[in-house]
């Protein structure tokens, strides 16, 4: 389990559980998505402290090491992912849902010199410690429900998402989708 520790910092930025540090609470009221995805922005600042009490989501914020800055935040928590195999057949995969994910937008204005943040945060915090969890508790899986937006579906598949045959998305879209992703677009990555 040491391993695990290593997950959560790097030479410029530090993950934090949500309630780990008093500070973040102010970090949390100032963060700001500044696009249409004002979904994310009222969870972190609404309901991410619930779902953490009720046990269905675990939050993190990722930190700047040196300014202390909110950069991005995620939500991680367990799931299923039934699939349509043959005519009203279906498998069903463990698997972890991304169900939160965002940069603020404050950090990306204020330090211009960091691209491609959420990638880089994807690939160097949250896939590896979806790989982790996965050597402990058999996770084949990892799915998000992305915004129906052609840029950001475009950008998870270069993180490595991949949509559904559009049999099987429909199926997902109709059985598995919570009421909270409504619009949005399955995507997943197996392990």
């Amino acid at each position: 389990m040491d391993g695990f520790k290593n997950l959560f910092a790097d030479e410029d930025f530090v993950v934090e559980h949500l309630f780990a540090s008093p500070e973040n609470a102010a970090l949390i009221d100032a963060f700001s998505v500044g696009n249409d995805a004002a979904g994310l922005e009222l969870f972190l600042k609404e309901a991410a402290a619930r779902e953490e009490e009720e046990k269905q989501t675990r939050t993190y914020l990722i930190k700047d090491k040196f300014s202390g800055e909110l950069a991005c935040y995620f939500s991680m928590r367990t799931g299923l992912v039934t699939i349509q195999t043959e005519g009203d057949a279906f498998d069903s995969l463990s698997a972890v849902e991304l169900s939160n994910f965002a940069m603020n937008q404050a950090y990306k204005q204020n330090h211009p010199n960091v691209k491609k943040g959420g990638a880089y945060f994807f690939k160097r915090f949250i896939l590896p410690l979806v790989q982790f969890v996965s050597e402990y508790i058999g996770v084949s899986t990892l799915y998000i429900y992305a915004l129906p937006e052609e840029r950001l579906i475009a950008h998870y598949a270069k993180m490595g998402f991949s949509r559904l045959p559009p049999e099987q998305e429909r199926f997902v879209q109709n059985h598995v989708k919570p009421q909270y992703d409504e619009g949005c677009i399955f995507m997943y990555q197996t392990l």
